[in-house]
């Protein structure tokens, strides 16, 4: 697989261009070059020598091989290193529900990135439909194509019980990476953050904007990190986050677990008092009234895309220690692609057959140890998704975890992680 955008994402960058300018960029690209990603050998087929073996009558044997066992796919065809990505449109970017074609192009970049990043190939796939169950099925009827699934832009709560039931029936990593990409990301900005400030994340509390997917995968994540349960409070759209009854499954463990005794309040009355301010929600919605109230050396991660809940220089005014938001042209950009790459990387290479919660500790850690104390400033506690070391860090942690857990099936971690 070719990857074309090398030059593109690194213009991106560096230049600070209106999202307009961009839109128009993106489309004069793929008029010009149709796509981004195609597929290439890896062994030249010169001569029916050749022929004979990468096809008849010699592709007999690994076939043959893989009959007595199954798990020989992942060593013996591209299976090994296959990552589907898969989305039903129904819930892309900002853009919402735009239908199953509409989806192809985010589907189409994020594969990009995983083999820009992570030398991974990906194929970009969209089913049509929106039925959960016929969704489900057909993505189970895929598993022996690939070593993983990466499922992306699909719409909660129907998004939790698609992941849920594919990890339950499926024995390859299944990824919903809207959600735990986006934790891990948030998680290792959140420890960065805290090194500088010097407070520990057992002690701080934390307000997460936002219960969305994203939004409840970086609290769940932050509690397993160390945040105490009764340290966090998390907001939807209405309020602090109570069991109405009116919740969706996930929302509703969350809240429980959170606030027990269903306390109710503003965002304004959440963040009083705060250390630690997330963003998964709207824009503007960050006033300077509210973050003045945050403690000393408060920290804010303001995520929503592309407009996030305050703006850097807003935020600057207010006396904010530490922003940061999810846009490149910004400083401390929260950002998934520092995670999907090298975590998908590490379950490959040690052929785990799931991604677990100590895997998603694992990538987060290795992405904040990056950051060294003398290279963390107030603009810059977010290692760069460009840094060189961040693929490599992120899948060394990943492998390491899944043969602790047990989820991998090898049980030595392999030669080029050992260093």
């Amino acid at each position: 697989m070719k990857y074309l955008m090398e030059e593109i994402f690194l213009q991106l960058k560096i230049k600070k261009e209106s999202i307009m300018d961009l839109k128009e960029e993106a489309m004069k690209f793929r008029k010009e070059n149709h796509q981004i990603i195609s597929t290439s050998l890896t062994t030249d087929v010169k001569d029916r020598h050749d022929l004979a073996i990468v096809y008849t009558p010699g592709v007999a044997a690994p076939c043959l091989a893989i009959k007595e066992d199954e798990d020989k796919s992942l060593e013996l065809t591209w299976r090994g290193n296959a990552v589907a990505v898969i989305s039903d449109g129904t819930r892309v970017l900002g853009l919402g529900d735009i239908g199953a074609a509409a989806a192809i192009p985010v589907m189409e970049g994020k594969s990009a990135l995983y083999k820009r990043f992570g030398n991974i190939d990906a194929i970009p796939i969209v089913i049509d439909t929106k039925d959960k169950d016929e969704f489900i099925h057909t993505v189970q009827l895929l598993e022996k194509s690939f070593a993983g699934i990466n499922l992306e832009d699909i719409s909660s709560p129907k998004c939790y019980d698609i992941e849920d039931e594919l990890k339950e029936t499926m024995n390859i990593p299944i990824f919903h990476d809207d959600q735990h990409g986006t934790a891990i990301a948030a998680l290792a900005a959140v420890l960065g953050a805290l090194r500088l400030a010097n407070k520990k994340i057992e002690d701080v509390k934390v307000v997460m904007n936002g219960a969305g997917a994203a939004g409840t995968a970086i609290a769940k994540l932050l509690l397993g990190a160390g945040v105490k349960n009764e340290n966090m409070i998390v907001l939807n759209s209405k309020g602090i986050l109570y069991d109405n009854g009116k919740l969706d499954r996930v929302q509703t463990e969350l809240a429980n677990r959170v606030n027990p005794h269903k306390n109710k309040g503003t965002l304004k009355d959440a963040v009083c008092g705060a250390d630690v301010l997330l963003g998964c929600s709207a824009p503007g919605v960050f006033t300077e009234e509210i973050v003045q109230s945050m403690n000393e050396k408060n920290i804010v991660f303001a995520m929503a895309n592309p407009n996030p809940e305050m703006m850097e220089e807003d935020a600057k005014k207010a006396g904010v220690f530490i922003f940061g938001t999810g846009r490149s042209d910004m400083h401390n950009q929260v950002n998934n692609s520092s995670v999907f790459p090298g975590l998908f990387r590490g379950a490959l290479d040690v052929r785990a057959k799931k991604i677990n919660e100590e895997m998603k500790l694992a990538a987060a850690y290795a992405l904040a140890n990056l950051m060294g104390d003398s290279e963390l400033t107030r603009d810059n506690v977010v290692v760069d998704v460009f840094d060189k070391r961040v693929p490599y860090a992120v899948a060394k942690a990943v492998a390491k975890a899944a043969i602790k857990t047990g989820v991998a099936r090898v049980d030595q971690l392999p030669e080029k992680y050992q260093d």
